[in-house]
C-alpha cells in the first residue's frame, strides 16, 4: 500500500471526511407504515431476535424490513469484522476477555470507531424506505448509528434498541436511543445506570415453537433424534459458531454420570468430527429443529447467555452455565444467575450436584417458574411496545439526495481509503499492544470503539467472575 501521509494526517483526515452533514431539506412526507430492524450477521443471536421481532410485527400488521449493519460498512470491512470477532473467540478467546474489559472501561467510541460508523450514516438513510415510521436495532453498532442520526435531526422517527444480551454492556446504551426494551429488571436496571432515560422490562422474545413438551412430543423427540428413552440428557450448546471448551465440557458431563451428553456445534463441522472422535455419541452439527431437540432434552448447558437460553425458558427447559466464553459470556451468566433463571456453576466439582438438582429436584422447578415469569403476558411484549409507538407517527423524510460530481466520487473513496489506512496503521499497533494480536482491533470496530479508548469519568464497570 502506498505512503499516504503520518497517522496523525491520517485520523484527521478520515475524521473530518466523515464529520456529520447538516440536516437535508425535506423532500416529500408519506404516511408511516413500516418498521425496519437494523441487526448485524456476528453469531445468531442479534439476528434470531431481529427475525423474532419481525415476525411479531407482521402478524400485528406492520410492514417490517431487516437490515445487516455489516452490509452498510464500506469496503467490505464488515466481513472483516465479522471474521476476525469469529477468529479471536476460536483461537484466542483471552484476547477477547482483554479487549472487552477495555471497551466496558472506556464507555464510549474512539475517534475511528466513530468514524467508521459514520460512513454507514448515509447508506444507513438510503436504506430506509420512505413510509419508515420506527427502527428498531438488535446490535449496539446499529443503535449507535441510528442514535448519532436521531441526534443530529437527520432521522425524525423513534429508535428502539432491543438487549439480546442479558447483562448491557456500555455500547448498548447509545445517546439518540429512544427507547431501550430489556428482557429482565436486571439488564434493565444495568441500562440506566449507564444513561439510557427510557427502559422499559417487555420481556424476551422466542419463536413459539419453542415450548414446553408433554410426554408424548418428549418421547417422540427422542426416537427422532435417536436418543436412549429413558437416560436423563443434557443438551450442551455453544452458539452457532461452536465456541469456548465444548469438548472439555462434553468429557466432564460424561465422566460425572449425571447426564448423557448431546452435543449441538453449530456450523463447527470440525469441532463435530473431534467429539465423534472423542467418543460422543450424540453429536450434531447444525440442528435445523432445536425446539425439537429441547423437547428431548432434561436441562441445557451452555456457555454464552444468548438466544438459546432465552429459547430454553421459553421451552421450559433448566438452564446451566458452565465454562462459559469470555467477555459477554461471563456477564450473561452473572445476570442469569441474578435473575435466578439459570445456574452458573463456577466450580467443577460442584457439577454433577447442581445437574441432579435442576433436573429433578426443586431448583429445577424454582428456575423454571422463574424462567415463565419473564415473557410478558400477550399485548404486553417488545413487539407490542414498538407497534404501540408506532401508531399515529411523524412520517420520515428522505434526504434530498445530491448527484456528486466526479471528483466528489474520487473524495468519497479517497476518504474510504483513508480510513482504511487509517484503521490499519494507526489503530493495529495500539490493538497489539494492548491485546496482543490485531483481531482485538476487529472486535472494537465490531463494537463501535478502539481499543485503546482512555476510560471515561462516571462509567460503571461490571465485575467478572472466573
Amino acid at each position: 500500500m502506498p505512503h499516504l501521509g503520518s497517522t496523525a494526517h491520517l485520523r484527521a483526515l478520515a475524521v473530518a471526511a466523515l464529520a456529520p452533514r447538516p440536516a437535508s431539506t425535506p423532500r416529500r412526507a408519506v404516511p408511516a407504515e413500516r418498521v425496519v430492524i437494523v441487526s448485524a450477521s456476528i453469531g445468531a443471536g442479534h439476528d434470531g431476535a431481529a427475525r423474532e421481532l419481525e415476525r411479531r410485527l407482521v402478524a400485528a400488521g406492520i410492514a417490517v424490513d431487516r437490515r445487516d449493519l455489516l452490509d452498510l460498512l464500506p469496503a467490505r470491512v464488515g466481513r472483516a469484522v465479522r471474521d476476525g470477532y469469529h477468529r479471536m473467540l476460536v483461537r484466542a478467546p483471552w484476547i477477547y476477555q482483554r479487549v472487552y474489559n477495555s471497551t466496558e472501561r472506556a464507555g464510549g467510541g474512539g475517534p475511528l470507531a466513530r468514524a467508521l460508523l459514520r460512513s454507514a450514516e448515509d447508506r444507513m438513510l438510503r436504506a430506509l424506505p420512505a413510509d419508515t415510521g420506527a427502527v428498531v436495532s438488535t446490535y449496539p453498532g446499529a443503535s449507535r448509528v441510528l442514535g448519532r442520526l436521531r441526534l443530529n435531526g437527520r432521522l425524525d422517527v423513534p429508535v428502539f434498541t432491543y438487549l439480546t444480551d442479558f447483562s448491557v454492556h456500555p455500547l448498548w446504551v447509545a445517546d439518540g436511543v429512544d427507547v431501550h426494551l430489556a428482557a429482565h429488571a436486571v439488564p434493565a436496571a444495568q441500562a440506566r445506570a449507564l444513561g439510557a432515560q427510557d427502559v422499559r422490562v417487555a420481556g424476551p422474545v422466542a419463536d413459539p415453537r419453542f415450548r414446553p413438551a408433554r410426554a408424548a412430543e418428549r418421547s417422540a423427540a427422542r426416537a427422532r433424534f435417536g436418543l436412549p428413552e429413558n437416560a436423563a440428557l443434557a443438551l450442551l450448546v455453544a452458539g452457532s459458531w461452536g465456541v469456548g471448551p465444548v469438548r472439555q465440557v462434553a468429557a466432564e458431563l460424561r465422566e460425572c454420570g449425571a447426564a448423557v451428553p448431546v452435543v449441538v456445534c453449530g456450523r463447527n463441522e470440525g469441532l463435530a468430527e473431534q467429539l465423534r472422535a472423542d467418543g460422543i455419541e450424540h453429536t450434531y452439527g447444525w440442528v435445523d429443529d432445536m425446539p425439537g431437540l429441547m423437547r428431548a432434552a432434561d436441562v441445557l448447558v451452555q456457555n454464552a447467555g444468548g438466544l438459546t437460553s432465552l429459547e430454553a425458558f421459553a421451552a421450559g427447559l433448566p438452564v446451566v452455565t458452565y465454562r462459559c466464553i469470555p467477555g459477554h459470556g461471563l456477564t450473561n451468566s452473572d445476570a442469569l444467575d441474578q435473575a435466578g433463571v439459570a445456574a452458573w456453576i463456577r466450580d467443577p466439582s460442584d457439577l454433577k450436584d447442581v445437574l441432579y438438582d435442576v433436573i429433578d429436584g426443586p431448583r429445577g422447578l424454582l428456575q423454571r417458574e422463574a424462567a415463565f415469569a419473564l415473557f410478558a403476558p400477550e399485548g404486553q411484549g417488545p413487539a407490542d411496545e414498538i407497534a404501540r409507538a408506532f401508531g399515529d407517527l411523524p412520517p420520515f423524510r428522505p434526504p434530498v439526495r445530491v448527484t456528486r460530481r466526479p471528483h466528489s466520487a474520487l473524495r468519497g473513496l479517497a476518504a474510504t481509503a483513508a480510513v482504511a489506512c487509517a484503521v490499519w496503521v494507526g489503530a493495529v499497533g495500539s490493538a497489539v499492544a494492548t491485546t496482543g494480536s490485531p483481531t482485538g482491533l476487529m472486535h472494537a470496530i465490531g463494537h463501535s470503539l478502539d481499543p485503546d479508548d482512555p476510560p471515561h469519568a462516571g462509567k460503571p464497570t461490571a465485575e467478572h467472575h472466573s
